[in-house]
């Protein structure tokens, strides 16, 4: 990774100066000043202050050029988040645009959500329509990650990896979306160098061993092109082309190539004043050097969707050793590197989200994001949408007139179809591919000319929605069936529900009435009975989580009344046996052989928790239940309350003898936490095996941060053996935290 250099605000409000005016200059060292105070005593996990962080966004927003109310929003990003201001504060300081960036990348509240998933899903579901509305909430996030990402060598591993892992998924893909390739890059190698640094340190390596050769090489190569150039008479600039790590590593994976063989690690880049130019210099290129067939690439031409334009050809150079040459004008150069940051330089003041584009029009991903909004439900969803129809890697094609149509790879022909329009999609019979006959499947390649076939009385059928790749296309035709079988699925519905209520003993007529319905409506995000019911008929609501919400209160009554029950036998029960062992012991020992008793108190049944599953070592109590006799639970068991002491239901017990229990077996259960990869489970397995006779269980899981979380049942003879093995698996490479689990 290259060094990171941090900005001062001196330099942040210099870069500002060379493109503001003295008022736009007075709005933005207001900023500057609000959040310091705000930001006053705080902190980063540097131990830096925290007012250093807003300065390297704010720094990041002026190097692009951006207007002053991005750059503002820059410097009072985190203020909402995390500070006593609010964004009516915001607001009344320094307007509404300003408040709508700080308000689109604040994070939502966490106590409002399940799950740290359901919390992560629903806040990029909320940064991205913001952005959407307005680019300049993404241009922001995008320097918030970029420094974030300079500083992540303050964090845990575990937070490292789950943040390099969200960048690699979110953000490097937006910046990529976007056209900006100088945050591109930077983000995908920093966050390659966490996810996988062996390969990373690899890389550098190889690219270390033999830099003075390559230099030497593309110096030479500089030369012999400098003279070429010079005979055309035209104005130039001719440079080597920076490396990027994970894009060599990435050619290295998908196309199955050795180092050696990735040719644009050898690259050489010529800016020129205009388009002809462009064309004159591949021209020269030709002449000099005999071009790699199929290695030549027109974006000048043929434009990427995200703005990117320059001529690509791969030429056998000297010595024989392939090179890429890059040739793009001056213009074109700032949009590769800042992307839609770029048009803004050039029309200052157009910073509205829908019309970021150099042609004015909507970005193709600001109108897809749009569409996923309207076309998806929740937040987990949406973002599956965005990561495979937006995020993913893409393949051009072109329709019979020429117009270049952007779609994720592996989509097909239907894809195509019903990208074009809705009515084209559903009337599909079939398609000419290069003026060939495919089927509605055939799987689409960059410069295919696609040609639909339709049919006015054709429709859709149910198999598509297994064909197509998009989420797009399968939204639509999930639509046309929902509204072909909206009758019959409402009524399917009704009766699933209706079914459970009788099962249950409960009137139909009282629990599925109109105040009972409105009641669950909003909870489940539906603004009709009807739109409820046909959503579980078609298969997309369940029946079962409609009921439990219908009977909550219900169930809240029948569940309060058993524990108030239980809890009077319980005491009761619990304050005569607690009298009688008084007086025959201050203290119970408990002893473990082919079941478990107290000395001297013959007639109570006595067993170790399963809960909290204690071991000779552990700090021990007796939970007297009725019918049960007593209970032996840790005394930090969950399950030990305050109440329970107070109301007489606990007794003093004791281990027997500690030194004689390694002859004993007793159930532990172990949670492991680690980052995921190859082997992490076998090396736990292998672990364990040499620490303790039996493993009487094991599963695991791996959530979308790609943390591996295992849970592990073992046999050990005390709490001491217990310590050791937890202390032992920590040992394990990329494992980060081993504790004792209650259940």
């Amino acid at each position: 990774m290259s060094k990171y250099i941090e900005m001062t605000y001196e330099q942040v409000i210099e870069a500002c100066e060379k493109y503001m005016t003295d008022e736009q200059l007075a709005f933005v060292k207001k900023a500057y000043n609000y959040a310091n105070k705000a930001h006053e005593g705080q902190t980063r996990a540097s131990g830096q202050p925290y007012i250093i962080h807003p300065t390297q966004v704010a720094g990041t927003l002026a190097n692009l050029g951006l207007d002053q109310d991005t750059i503002a929003a820059g410097f009072l990003h985190d203020t909402v988040e995390d500070t006593p201001v609010t964004n009516d504060d915001i607001k009344k300081e320094f307007g509404e645009d300003v408040a709508f960036i700080v308000d689109g990348v604040t994070k939502l509240n966490k106590y409002q959500y399940k799950s740290h998933q359901e919390f992560l899903a629903e806040n990029h579901r909320k940064m991205l329509i913001a952005m959407a509305k307005d680019l300049r909430v993404i241009m922001v996030k995008l320097a918030d990650r970029l420094h974030n990402m300079h500083t992540l060598n303050h964090l845990r591993p575990d937070k490292q990896r789950r943040i390099a892992s969200e960048t690699m998924d979110i953000y490097a893909p937006l910046a990529d979306r976007l056209g900006i390739g100088t945050i591109k890059w930077e983000l995908e190698d920093m966050s390659f160098h966490y996810l996988n640094p062996d390969a990373y340190y690899r890389i550098v390596s190889l690219m270390d061993l033999k830099r003075s050769e390559r230099e030497s090489y593309i110096a030479e190569t500089i030369s012999v092109l400098k003279k070429t150039l010079d005979s055309l008479g035209i104005k130039y600039e001719v440079y080597g082309r920076p490396k990027h790590i994970y894009s060599i590593y990435k050619k290295m994976v998908d196309k199955h190539k050795d180092f050696n063989e990735i040719y644009d690690l050898l690259a050489v880049r010529v800016l020129v004043k205009n388009v002809r130019d462009c064309y004159a210099v591949l021209g020269a290129v030709h002449t000099e050097w005999k071009p790699m067939p199929g290695r030549f690439k027109d974006y000048i031409a043929v434009p990427k969707v995200n703005g990117y334009q320059s001529l690509h050809t791969t030429i056998i150079g000297p010595g024989g050793k392939p090179l890429e040459i890059q040739i793009r004008t001056e213009q074109m150069h700032q949009v590769a590197e800042y992307g839609v940051a770029a048009h803004w330089a050039y029309k200052r003041g157009n910073f509205s989200g829908v019309q970021a584009s150099s042609s004015g029009e909507k970005l193709d991903m600001v109108r897809e994001i749009l569409e996923l909004k309207d076309e998806t439900k929740d937040a987990d969803e949406f973002m599956r949408s965005v990561k495979s129809d937006i995020f993913s890697d893409r393949v051009y094609v072109f329709t019979p007139k020429g117009e270049v149509y952007e779609l994720p790879k592996g989509s097909v022909t239907l894809d195509f179809a019903f990208e074009i329009h809705t009515q084209v999609g559903s009337h599909a019979v079939g398609a000419k591919i290069n003026n060939k006959l495919v089927p509605l499947d055939y799987k689409l390649k960059n410069g295919d000319v696609i040609e639909i076939m339709t049919q006015s009385n054709a429709s859709p059928s149910r198999d598509w929605v297994d064909i197509v790749k998009t989420s797009r296309a399968r939204n639509k035709i999930k639509r046309y069936f929902k509204a072909l079988d909206r009758e019959d699925s409402i009524e399917k519905g009704q009766q699933e529900v209706a079914n459970l209520l009788r099962e249950n003993d409960l009137s139909v007529k009282e629990y599925m009435d109109k105040d009972h319905m409105e009641k669950i409506l909003d909870h489940f995000n539906y603004r009709t009975s009807d739109e409820l019911f046909a959503a579980i008929g078609f298969g997309d609501q369940s029946a079962i989580g409609v009921y439990n919400r219908l009977t909550l209160d219900l169930r809240k009554k029948d569940e309060a009344e058993k524990q108030k029950k239980l809890e009077e036998e319980i005491m009761n029960s619990g304050q005569q046996s607690a009298s009688k062992a008084k007086n025959t012991s201050s203290t119970m020992k408990v002893k473990h052989k082919n079941g478990v008793m107290i000395q001297g108190v013959s007639d109570l049944m006595l067993h170790l928790a399963k809960c909290c599953n204690p071991v000779p070592g552990d700090d021990i109590t007796g939970y007297v239940t009725k019918g049960r006799g007593v209970t032996i639970h840790r005394t930090d068991c969950r399950n030990i309350t305050k109440e329970a002491q107070e109301q007489g239901r606990l007794i003093d017990v004791e281990w027997e003898n500690i030194e004689d229990a390694s002859a004993q077996a007793f159930n532990a259960n172990i949670e492991i936490f680690g980052y995921n990869r190859g082997n992490l489970l076998s090396d736990v397995i292998n672990k364990l095996n040499s620490l303790t006779k039996n493993i009487n269980n094991i599963s695991g899981k791996v959530n979308d941060e790609n943390i591996a979380h295992i849970y592990v049942t073992v046999s050990v003879s005390h709490a001491k053996q217990l310590a050791d093995i937890l202390s032992k698996l920590r040992d394990i490479p990329d494992v980060y935290e081993t504790k004792r689990s209650d259940s």
